[in-house]
């Protein structure tokens, strides 16, 4: 079997075994292939060794004194489930092989080993954890929440209230012109909370018809109209024991907002066309454009509801209102979209900042970052004064 030639990452291997030889024999051939070895006399000295540091595989005995390695399993995976154990004994039954992996284990070897089969057991082990921990890292850059980029006063202050209201259940209410960020707001609260593992659904209440907004929060059964064909889970079962987020709540019609006012009075929903109610505990952020009391003024909001929703209120200003901090924006932007496209990082002189800032962004944070990534493509390797005269509406 080819050697593990791997030296500038070396992958480290735990063995536990009471009987010196075996030691001995398995860190001779391990470490010719190329790991690095650590040895424990017994579970006990392996559990301490393997609490303090971090190894890639272990090999464990089963028939040991102080602690037994099926103990050590159970006490090992509890610590670090995604450290693959290799179980070996020389007492090997079917039942033991059975309940070692029962327990946790990778796999189960008798010995005397066959080192072929140990090699190929270990290089495999070592190929899922690459992969389980290559899975988390892509899990995290998925799901990680874009930054609140900037250090404006109003910008800080989002952000310290952020911090307060997300461990608590209280409902927000986050209101704000388009483009200015409220989902980002939404999306902090929901990852600073103690639902943070739990689902955050978005519902963009303008973008779906009246007719369709009752389904889409409280679900259907099948036949309940005419082209409910099937069953549907609203986004209220979708988010329970999470978060909802409510976008643009200011569109929602007066009837589904009665029902979504008895929801978050009775944490009770019930699907179109059904006659049972269904628990949901879900925390709520709602999100508007409008001015809701205005809108209950005008008979198109409930003030009940209103009153359900805004217990505390984030208003994001406009970009207009916190022009310094787009030199911040600005080169997140150009980090983002030079990633996306694959080049290298564009510079930016600070006369086209200058001249940014004298913009009237009309459009907001998502107005911005068309702008730069119209520059990005457009301009050569720095982006200057003449570029954004050329190719923005400047006025």
């Amino acid at each position: 079997m080819p050697k593990n030639k791997n030296n500038d990452n070396q992958h480290e291997i735990l063995i536990i075994d009471d009987e010196a030889s075996i030691r001995k024999t398995l860190s001779e051939i391990l470490s010719f292939e190329g790991y690095k070895i650590s040895e424990a006399t017994d579970g006990e000295e392996g559990l301490k060794l393997f609490s303090e540091k971090a190894f890639n595989a272990v090999l464990c005995d089963i028939k040991m004194p102080k602690m037994d390695g099926l103990e050590f399993l159970e006490k090992a995976t509890a610590l670090s489930p995604d450290v693959p154990v290799i179980m070996i004994s020389g007492h090997g039954t079917i039942e033991t092989a059975v309940e070692a992996v029962k327990k946790g284990a990778y796999d189960f070897i008798s010995k005397p080993p066959d080192l072929n089969r140990l090699l190929i057991t270990i290089r495999n082990a070592m190929e899922k954890t690459s992969l389980v921990a290559e899975t988390k890292v892509l899990r995290k850059k998925v799901s990680k929440v874009q930054e609140i980029v900037g250090t404006s006063a109003p910008i800080q202050k989002i952000k310290e209230t952020i911090n307060k209201v997300a461990p608590t259940e209280a409902r927000v209410l986050v209101t704000g012109a388009n483009g200015v960020g409220k989902e980002l707001v939404a999306r902090w609260i929901h990852e600073l909370s103690n639902r943070s593992n739990s689902p955050l659904v978005e519902v963009n209440c303008a973008a779906i018809p009246t007719e369709l907004i009752e389904s889409e929060l409280f679900g259907h059964e099948k036949g309940s109209f005419t082209s409910a064909i099937k069953q549907r889970i609203g986004k209220f079962e979708q988010a329970n024991g999470g978060t909802l987020f409510l976008d643009e709540i200011g569109d929602m019609s007066l009837n589904a907002q009665a029902k979504v006012l008895r929801a978050l009075q009775e944490g009770k929903i019930t699907r179109v066309g059904a006659d049972k109610d269904i628990n949901v505990d879900v925390r709520v952020i709602a999100a508007t454009n409008k001015d809701l009391l205005q809108e209950v003024e005008d008979k198109n909001f409930r003030l009940d509801l209103y009153h359900r929703l805004s217990v505390i209120l984030i208003n994001v200003p406009s970009l207009n209102e916190r022009k310094d901090d787009i030199p911040l924006l600005v080169d997140q932007f150009l980090d983002d979209i030079c990633k996306d496209y694959g080049i290298a990082k564009k510079g930016i002189d600070a006369g086209a900042i200058e001249s940014l800032q004298q913009y009237n962004w009309t459009g907001n944070i998502r107005e911005l970052r068309n702008v730069v990534e119209r520059l990005v493509i457009l301009s050569g390797k720095t982006i200057t004064a003449a570029d954004v005269q050329n190719y923005v509406a400047i006025g």
